[in-house]
């Protein structure tokens, strides 16, 4: 990797991205700078309609419902059983029909308790399984693009309960790009937020998908400075997650990051988002740059490489006043990185 290139990722932004102390201010700057045009770059979730005859219904042994069968009475109750039972005494049969339901009802209200009803039964391994045999995966999905964020947000729990399931990582990865333009777009440290930073963890963990979330460690080191203990934990737990991951480390110190990242390491900050904070830089230290790397990106004082890392970054100053720290962990890891 030679300086043109190196610095041909870093220059596009420079001009209008610099160091900002003030942690409104450089989530403002970012928003300002980083909107991607939200309007036309919705992804369209896909949708698969349960029809009567199908495999689905005749696996399940279940008639499935169809829109006319709202007028129907006897649909409408079964609708309400269905919606009242436990997730653990869920059948098949019953997936198929809340799957149905979530398509065809008109209710908003109703959509939300079928969602919080598949979420909950998503968290049974053999519920992930048949929601995927039975399409559910981008059922569910579609209502990313819902207007309500109540709904929304049941939306991501569920996928959130289904992505535990590494199979159905597979058909969930299309829907990063959504979830973080989500993420991007909600306001700091709303339910929504948290639930699609839940997601993220989730498909973050093993590093198949990780490179899908590479472009957005901007987006997620600006939410740090800005965002409650809550929702740091959660970002945290993502960019450690990416962090572990040496193909990707080059895009991450690269990423532009704002400077009051380095006011988090302080006794004050809280002991869960310190110790998160620290993992992450010890992961960040096990990458290790050739001096041509090294050189071209002290050049930008605006990356994580020069916040971090880089033998002028404050970070050199405030590691050692952590020893008097009185968790022991956190002096435990702020001692490793300081040897």
């Amino acid at each position: 990797m030679g300086d043109d290139n190196v610095v041909s990722r870093l220059g596009s932004f420079k001009a209008l991205f610099g160091i900002v102390a003030g942690a409104g201010a450089s989530y403002g700057i970012y928003k300002l700078i980083f909107d991607r045009a939200a309007v036309n770059r919705k992804q369209s979730a896909k949708s698969a309609t349960i029809q009567p005859g199908c495999l689905m219904a005749k696996v399940s042994g279940f008639k499935v419902v169809s829109k006319s069968d709202h007028l129907n009475p006897s649909a409408d109750t079964e609708s309400s059983d269905v919606l009242s039972k436990s997730a653990a005494s869920l059948e098949p049969r019953h997936l198929s029909m809340l799957l149905s339901l979530l398509q065809s009802s008109p209710k908003p209200e109703e959509r939300r308790k079928v969602l919080v009803t598949l979420g909950n039964a998503a968290a049974f391994t053999v519920n992930q399984d048949l929601l995927r045999e039975f399409g559910g995966l981008h059922i569910i999905a579609g209502f990313l693009s819902d207007p309500s964020p109540e709904i929304q947000v049941q939306t991501l729990n569920a996928l959130n309960n289904l992505s535990m399931n590494i199979c159905n990582q597979e058909q969930l990865k299309i829907y990063v790009p959504s979830v973080m333009q989500m993420i991007e777009m909600s306001p700091v440290n709303s339910d929504l937020q948290l639930a699609a930073l839940r997601l993220l963890t989730n498909l973050s963990v093993t590093d198949n998908h990780q490179h899908l979330m590479k472009n957005s460690i901007t987006l997620l080191l600006s939410l740090l400075i800005v965002s409650n203990d809550v929702l740091q934990i959660q970002v945290l737990k993502v960019l450690v997650n990416l962090s572990s991951n040496p193909d990707l480390m080059d895009d991450i110190v690269q990423a532009q990051a704002p400077a009051s990242l380095i006011l988090l390491f302080d006794g004050s900050t809280s002991t869960s988002v310190l110790l998160r904070l620290l993992f992450f830089v010890g992961n960040l230290h096990a990458w290790r740059p050739c001096a041509q790397v090294a050189e071209a990106l002290r050049r930008r004082q605006d990356s994580l490489y020069c916040v971090l890392l880089d033998r002028s970054s404050q970070l050199h100053h405030k590691l050692p006043l952590l020893l008097s720290h009185p968790d022991e962990e956190v002096k435990t890891q702020v001692a490793r990185l300081l040897t």
